[in-house]
């Protein structure tokens, strides 16, 4: 039975070591793409579907201070910043708290994987079906319509089940993803019997990889305890829903109409930031172009 999810699921446990040294003391979720904190992209999704809750899967007590800050009221701060007649800068900084959103706080106390993340959440979670999204990946709808999540939302209405972000790419690269089996195309829309994660190259089931988010049914909650652990040695999500559909859930996929923005390596974030921002800023653009053509002479 379709339930519209009123809660997403944010993994944040880890050291982000492929962001280092900033993330020496600042979890990467405050690195910025186009000036802007990577988790906000995130936060700002789960608005635009009514998502009214947040659970924070955190592993170190300093990462959940940071995002306990971060969302909260500063009265301080928006004080000063009236005072100062800085009414911008006022309204980013009240913009930054959805109106009526909860945020909550599960720890992942060992790093046991990314399913195993998910299944920490499971007391805020309740009896809901929920979304997960990887921080790290921003989606954005470049041309000005419909968001990732809203996306999702309007197929898992028509087709329930599990229902996810997914991309094409050749075979020797999807294998650094969870990869859809028995994948049938229509359209946009991808159903598929199965799923596994990062399978060797010899045994690629389809070119289709399940990137997230997820919109996901309770009974993944449940699922989840009985996976084993995978190749990489860890609880995978992939896997549980691979689990799942083995056993009659239906899985789709949707080649979302957005554009990707990879922040997960310091070179990756550096490429996001110059694509969104040139693509955001005509006055950058030209900036750029002086400054290519005078290097080039």
């Amino acid at each position: 039975m379709y339930r519209k999810p009123e809660v997403c699921i944010l993994p944040v446990a880890g050291l982000s070591t492929r962001n280092l040294p900033a993330t020496k003391v600042l979890h990467k979720g405050f690195l910025t793409l186009n000036n802007l904190p990577i988790i906000q992209y995130a936060v700002d999704a789960c608005k635009e579907i009514g998502i009214k809750e947040i659970v924070f899967v955190y592993s170190d007590q300093s990462c959940r201070h940071l995002f306990e800050s971060y969302y909260k009221e500063n009265p301080w701060l928006e004080n000063h910043l009236r005072e100062k007649g800085k009414t911008e800068l006022l309204e980013v900084v009240k913009n930054i708290i959805p109106s009526g959103m909860k945020f909550s706080f599960a720890e992942q106390k060992e790093p046991k994987g990314n399913g195993h993340a998910v299944l920490m959440a499971k007391e805020f979670v309740g009896t809901r079906d929920f979304v997960v999204m990887w921080p790290d990946d921003v989606y954005i709808n470049t041309r000005g319509g419909d968001g990732i999540l809203k996306q999702l939302l309007d197929v898992y209405e028509q087709e329930g089940g599990m229902v996810e972000n997914i991309m094409e790419f050749p075979r020797e690269e999807v294998i650094r993803y969870g990869v859809l089996i028995g994948a049938v195309r229509d359209g946009r829309i991808v159903r598929a019997k199965g799923k596994i994660e990062k399978p060797p190259l010899d045994k690629v089931p389809s070119n289709y990889a399940s990137m997230g988010p997820y919109i996901l049914p309770n009974e993944i909650m449940d699922i989840l305890p009985e996976v084993e652990k995978g190749t990489n040695g860890e609880i995978n999500l992939a896997d549980a829903a691979g689990l799942a559909a083995q056993r009659g859930m239906k899985l789709t996929g949707v080649l979302c109409d957005v554009t990707r923005f990879d922040c997960g390596t310091n070179a990756d974030l550096a490429k996001s930031n110059l694509k969104l921002s040139l693509m955001r800023n005509p006055e950058l653009r030209a900036y750029c172009k002086d400054l290519l053509d005078t290097m080039l002479v």
